[in-house]
């Protein structure tokens, strides 16, 4: 079960540890979005600095209708206390979960500050 809270912005936020090919480890915190069916986003920065292994190149529509272009690496999540293979788009913003990451797992959001938020595998 991975567990986190609802901050001052309604956003429902969890701790993650993403890791790189070498083992290089990092904790950062990720906004669950519903409305985004990939995977995992993280910053650029954060990519080169875990020296993560490129994999293909993404399209998406954001929310505004635009569409942008991403690139996709190789990354490993400590996800519910197992070291889960994945793949995160590179974006210049705050690191987002997408529901293909959720895939086969319930979501309970208690939405208010400070509510909790509740990520289980499903049996």
């Amino acid at each position: 079960m991975i567990h986190g809270a609802v901050n001052a912005a309604y956003e429902a936020v969890v701790r993650l540890t993403v890791q790189g090919p070498s083992g290089q480890a990092r904790e950062i915190e990720a906004v669950v979005d519903t409305g985004y069916n990939g995977f995992l986003t993280l910053p650029p920065a954060l990519v080169t600095e875990l020296g993560l292994v490129y994999r293909d190149r993404g399209r998406a529509i954001l929310a505004d209708g635009s569409e942008a272009l991403f690139d996709i690496y190789d990354v490993a999540v400590l996800w519910d206390k197992r070291l889960r293979n994945t793949r995160a788009s590179a974006a210049d913003a705050t690191p987002l979960v997408g529901m293909r990451l959720l895939h086969s797992h319930s979501l309970y959001v208690e939405v208010e500050d400070g509510g909790s938020v509740v990520i289980q595998a499903r049996e």
